[in-house]
């Protein structure tokens, strides 16, 4: 009898004891429930590039307090996040230059990275800076001279490397970052400076003439506008450095909002899905005043050749064709004219008068008018 005293007096305190645990533990599930609702962990380069702001910009008309919130993580660069991508755990989106994909995927940085990774969008261009001391007159005298392009695995990196080769002009490569390069260039440790940011990149607005730098010009040819975009710097983006009667010729690369390729009816996939229907419901809202200017430059609807898109956002773009990333008239013929210009100066030929170019769109929205979509483009699988 007194056995079974002493044993029920054990599990009475057992009792007692446990289920304060149990209701503090269920009490403190519903707040972390709650905080984790709709999160996504979007994943940007250095706090130096625009991509940072791009974020932000992002969360901002995203978050909405309850079911969507945008988590913005700062990576090291464009390959790593790639691999952050695939491999970390939480990162649900990363923005990567187009260049940096396809060279993670030549150089096999993550097997059939293709199947891991689709994209949600193409974002803006960014632009391909070269900035050297005032005794180098031409980007052909930086032959085997010392050129910074960043750090190792950097987006920079890979553009700069391939963009020398295409030139056919061997440079002896630094890996410093940009601050610590700038000062070197201005000791004369090195020639030049190679950055891909978008314009203007606040690291060189703050630059001048007394600083003795100027940027040099990049020779469009065939051979680069095949994987780059012919573009220029002008004193409007770089007061400092570009005199105002003056433009740099230059090139520059796309960027890209990659995503995890997850198991359709996930959480993590519903997640991101919620993200996509209100980011490209609410992309108007972005090209209003207070947000990046780089917002101008995106149309959600163009492509990406040889990745597959995120399946809710191919699913979204079919629903709203008519009126997904349709430039209006007047930008449309901007568009087209500087597209004009900028392939007559890559081939070498003549540029166009005004009157030949506005014949010239005339028949491409004659030959637009014409065209029929009959082939709607399938949603594709996802692995896991």
């Amino acid at each position: 009898m007194k056995q079974w005293m002493i044993a029920a007096a054990i599990v009475a305190v057992l009792a007692l004891a446990t289920a304060p645990k149990t209701s503090a533990k269920t009490a403190a599930s519903a707040p972390e429930t709650s905080i984790n609702r709709g999160v996504v962990e979007l994943e940007t380069s250095r706090a130096a590039g625009i991509s940072v702001r791009i974020a932000e910009d992002l969360a901002n008309i995203i978050d909405d307090g309850a079911t969507r919130r945008v988590l913005p993580v700062v990576g090291q660069g464009p390959l790593q996040n790639l691999t952050d991508l695939v491999l970390l755990r939480g990162i649900d989106m990363s923005i990567v230059q187009v260049d940096v994909l396809d060279y993670a995927r030549q150089q096999n940085i993550s097997p059939s990275i293709e199947h891991w990774v689709t994209y949600v969008t193409r974002l803006y261009n960014e632009e391909f800076h070269l900035l050297a001391r005032q005794d180098v007159k031409d980007v052909a005298d930086l032959a085997n001279q010392k050129v910074n392009i960043d750090l190792r695995g950097a987006g920079t990196a890979i553009t700069a490397t391939r963009i020398f080769n295409l030139l056919k002009i061997p440079v002896t490569t630094t890996n410093d970052a940009q601050e610590v390069a700038l000062e070197k260039l201005r000791s004369g440790e090195i020639a030049a400076v190679a950055y891909v940011a978008g314009k203007p990149a606040p690291i060189f607005r703050q630059l001048n003439g007394n600083d003795r730098f100027h940027f040099l010009s990049i020779r469009i040819s065939p051979t680069v506008t095949t994987t780059y975009i012919p573009t220029r710097l002008s004193a409007a983006d770089y007061p400092g450095l570009v005199p105002p009667d003056h433009v740099v010729d230059t090139v520059a690369v796309g960027a890209v909002l990659a995503a995890a390729n997850f198991k359709m009816g996930s959480e993590r996939y519903r997640n991101l899905a919620n993200f996509v229907e209100s980011f490209f419901t609410g992309f108007q809202a972005l090209l209003d005043p207070g947000h990046h200017p780089k917002w101008s430059e995106v149309n959600i609807a163009a492509e990406l050749p040889g990745w597959r898109r995120f399946p809710p956002a191919e699913q979204w773009l079919q629903r709203n064709a008519q009126t997904a990333g349709a430039p209006s008239p007047q930008d449309l013929k901007a568009i087209f004219s500087r597209f004009i210009d900028e392939r007559q100066k890559a081939s070498g030929g003549l540029l166009l008068t005004q009157q030949q170019k506005d014949e010239l769109f005339l028949q491409f929205q004659l030959w637009q008018g014409g065209q029929h979509n009959t082939a709607p483009i399938s949603s594709p699988l996802t692995t896991r």
